[in-house]
């Protein structure tokens, strides 16, 4: 009886060690399991999602974007924008006068073209005779000055400027290069702090003063037509000059230099539309295209195809180089030998 006893018992202990046994290893391999589909759902996460410190969020909104946009530098001109009159400005009607157009000129013949020069002058508006370059009046065409009538013809496109780099209109310019000739292009200012530190820089345009401009010159050509006998002056192209300067404003020497041409023919129905100051006679104003052509100015002669095999300037020549007297006077000397060549050509 008692050896059937043990048996059983030791039957039953069996049976609870086996039980056991499977349970702990069921358990294993579940806890296994779970383990590594957690690991899988991590890695997922990270290559989804990316995870920032708040070290590197701060840095971010820390450090400022930088502006990569390029600075825009105005190519227009410096022409004065001038309002226009609401109401009539004046008591008479002068709608049919601003529309006029000049003349066409007389057909010149080669072979009775006789005599034939081309000679270059310099109008200075500082001189009484050449006071109305200089007149400053707003009107509804715009601003009266010379120099402003000549740079809104180019900046509305009306005419083409050319390059300086010669004098026979080889050369034509847009309105940006147009406008870096006569300001200069952008000029780099510094800016300061209220102490007096300098914490950068800034990119503007250059102002220019347009009361600077009061120097011209004139490209012409006489001619005598044997046909007609009488001496013909043709204006060929205009341009203004300015000295040479340096980026603080100094001067660079005596010597000036033409900023650009400009072809006369193409600006003559321009300037047949603006009226030419006159103090004396305020009701019997010509135009520019009048005083141009019935030679109503004062310009010294500074070059010319006279005598002048070298094809130089007066101002370069041997022995008036370094003598503005014997310049200026080389210069009438040559005015009067086209004027008595005229002369000499009538008999009595």
């Amino acid at each position: 009886m008692k050896k059937s006893l043990i048996r059983v018992s030791l039957l039953v202990f069996f049976f609870v060690a086996i039980s056991n046994v499977a349970d702990a290893q069921k358990k294993k391999r579940s806890s296994t399991k779970r383990g590594n589909t957690s690991v899988k759902k991590t890695t997922k996460s990270k290559t989804k999602t990316k995870t920032v410190t708040p070290e590197a969020e701060s840095v971010a909104v820390a450090a400022p974007a930088k502006d990569t946009t390029p600075i825009k530098v105005s190519d227009s001109l410096p022409v004065p924008k001038i309002k226009k009159s609401l109401r009539p400005d004046e008591a008479v009607d002068r709608r049919d006068i601003l529309d006029r157009n000049p003349l066409a000129y007389e057909h010149l013949r080669v072979d009775d073209a006789v005599y034939r020069h081309k000679i270059w002058r310099e109008i200075d508006a500082r001189e009484k005779v050449n006071l109305p370059f200089r007149y400053t009046a707003d009107e509804n065409n715009g601003n009266q000055r010379f120099i402003s009538i000549l740079m809104k013809a180019i900046q509305d496109g009306e005419v083409t400027a050319f390059s300086n780099i010669d004098d026979r209109f080889t050369t034509p310019l847009t309105l940006d290069d147009v406008s870096k000739v006569v300001t200069g292009g952008s000029i780099v200012v510094k800016l300061y702090d209220s102490v007096g530190n300098e914490i950068g820089e800034k990119t503007v345009q250059n102002e220019v003063n347009l009361d600077s401009f009061y120097k011209f010159q004139i490209k012409e050509e006489v001619i005598f037509d044997k046909e007609a006998s009488r001496l013909f002056w043709r204006i060929l192209g205009i341009a203004p000059v300015k000295k040479l300067m340096t980026s603080s404003g100094v001067q660079i020497g005596d010597q000036a230099y033409p900023l650009f041409w400009v072809y006369y023919p193409d600006l003559r129905p321009i300037f047949a539309k603006y009226e030419v100051y006159n103090g004396k006679n305020y009701g019997q104003r010509m135009t520019w295209e009048e005083l141009f052509e019935s030679r109503m100015f004062s310009g010294r002669i500074i070059k010319s195809t006279i005598d002048n095999p070298m094809d130089i300037p007066i101002s370069q020549q041997p022995g008036l180089k370094d003598n503005g007297v014997f310049q200026l006077l080389e210069g009438e000397r040559l005015k009067e030998k086209v004027f008595n060549y005229e002369l000499d050509l009538w008999s009595y």
